[in-house]
């Protein structure tokens, strides 16, 4: 099965969220299946076959995630960092500006579900193959 090493040497080519389809690619390869990322302070549970699951360390700082959640501006930043104009930790932190909580991806149906802190889907992509 895979590492949290193999996984952050895979995502260390991320410079933006224009790599990220590359970046999916790459862990699929590892045998990851899906993956939850929690914006407050990063850390990421990865899931694989035979409910192999494990999990990476957040950050000490954290951040506050906004309880209201401004789904128009969350889409407006999103966009700014899939044409790559934010690095990660700016994309990180436009999420809790906006009240995203966490998001899901699932390799088999390859979308990335983003979440608020009340557990409703803002916004649900198809993640483009490379």
């Amino acid at each position: 099965m895979f590492t949290i090493s193999q996984i952050k040497e895979a995502h260390a080519k991320v410079k933006s969220g224009a790599d990220f389809p590359r970046y999916m690619q790459d862990i699929i390869a590892l045998g990851v299946t899906s993956f939850e990322t929690f914006v407050f302070d990063n850390h990421t549970k990865y899931y694989g076959a035979q409910d192999y699951k494990i999990a990476s360390e957040g950050f000490k700082e954290t951040l506050t995630v906004a309880h209201d959640c401004d789904s128009e501006q969350f889409k407006s930043d999103l966009k700014a960092h899939q044409q790559g104009h934010t690095d990660y930790m700016t994309f990180l932190q436009d999420c809790a500006k906006s009240g995203i909580e966490k998001w899901i991806v699932v390799m088999a149906k390859m979308t990335c579900t983003y979440y608020d802190r009340e557990g409703n889907a803002v916004l649900v992509e198809t993640i483009p193959t490379v």
